[in-house]
């Protein structure tokens, strides 16, 4: 049986249940996100309804008879090929690539933006752990190279980034800005917005991912961004920037055959 849908849920001037190009699945063990363009493969973005799960426990709700994958995650842009990675030995990395059919790939966050890719010609998939630190050192771009060597076409590949902190809600110094490209391209594509406080900016790590993206080739139509920021949904999602709390939400996307 579906659980009940968290008070926010019951409120549609909220539009929780409008988000475009994104699904809530209601299961008997809680909510979780799916995102249209990947509508070909299984995968999830769950919310944190799913507390002290992990993902040995959480995969029997995204698919059947399929390997766990996920890298310990240290705030960096390594991105390393899903076999390095197993419930055995968590290799230091914030992405993988999956290297052969039937893995599950996981990412755990609670402000950074939770980043699944899948190339739908080859089954291929890669899932990333995307905060700024990661997207300063070209994370994505990493991933989509290693998508490329096994094979896989920039063209084809669809990029999908979830739930994170909004750049309302997020402060950083001016030093962390310039580290992410030009600013008045951070600030023209709304990456960057002004904060009262001098030395300071807003940073919208979403929007400068998808900046990132967009300037490795891919079209608006092969990306997708949940709008839904972290830290203005307690309800729904931990977030690190505004309890103070070490707890996450994980996000999985299966390869396939």
């Amino acid at each position: 049986m579906a659980e009940a849908l968290p008070a926010p849920f019951e409120r549609p001037d909220r539009g929780f249940n409008n988000l475009e190009g994104w699904s809530w699945i209601s299961s008997y063990g809680g909510l979780y996100l799916q995102c249209d363009l990947l509508q070909e493969f299984e995968h999830a973005f769950f919310s944190r309804q799913w507390q002290g799960r992990g993902p040995e426990e959480l995969v029997g709700y995204v698919s059947a008879g399929v390997s766990v994958h996920r890298p310990l995650q240290i705030h960096s842009a390594a991105v390393l090929p899903a076999s390095q990675a197993s419930a055995d030995l968590w290799p230091e990395a914030d992405g993988l690539v999956s290297d052969a059919p039937g893995q599950s790939l996981w990412v755990c966050g609670a402000d950074c933006t939770p980043v699944l890719l899948a190339d739908p010609a080859s089954g291929r998939v890669a899932a990333c752990h995307a905060g700024w630190r990661g997207v300063a050192g070209g994370i994505l771009g990493r991933a989509i190279e290693l998508l490329e060597a096994a094979g896989s076409r920039r063209s084809d590949l669809l990029v999908a980034l979830g739930p994170a902190v909004s750049g309302a809600n997020y402060q950083v110094e001016r030093q962390v800005s310039v580290q992410l490209g030009d600013l008045d391209q951070l600030q023209a594509a709304g990456a960057l917005l002004p904060d009262p406080h001098p030395g300071r900016d807003r940073l919208d790590i979403r929007a400068a991912s998808l900046l990132q993206l967009q300037g490795l080739g891919l079209g608006s139509e092969q990306l997708s961004s949940c709008p839904l920021c972290t830290v203005a949904e307690p309800e729904l999602f931990h977030s690190w920037r505004r309890d103070q709390v070490k707890a996450v939400q994980w996000s999985a996307i299966v390869a396939q055959g």
